[in-house]
């Protein structure tokens, strides 16, 4: 019941992480705080599609 989902960088927009999240529990996107490469310091990271 997982699925893969990407994770993008709010400040460069870029697709950095991929993880799982269960849809029927969680329905709402997940936004973490993530290190950003390309950014090079902790950015809040949002579901992509």
């Amino acid at each position: 019941m997982r699925e893969i989902i990407t994770m993008a960088c709010t400040e460069c927009k870029r697709r950095n992480y991929s993880t799982t999240k269960n849809r029927k529990k969680t329905t709402e996107r997940l936004e973490l705080s993530k290190y950003c490469r390309f950014c090079r310091k902790h950015t809040p990271h949002k579901e992509g599609k």
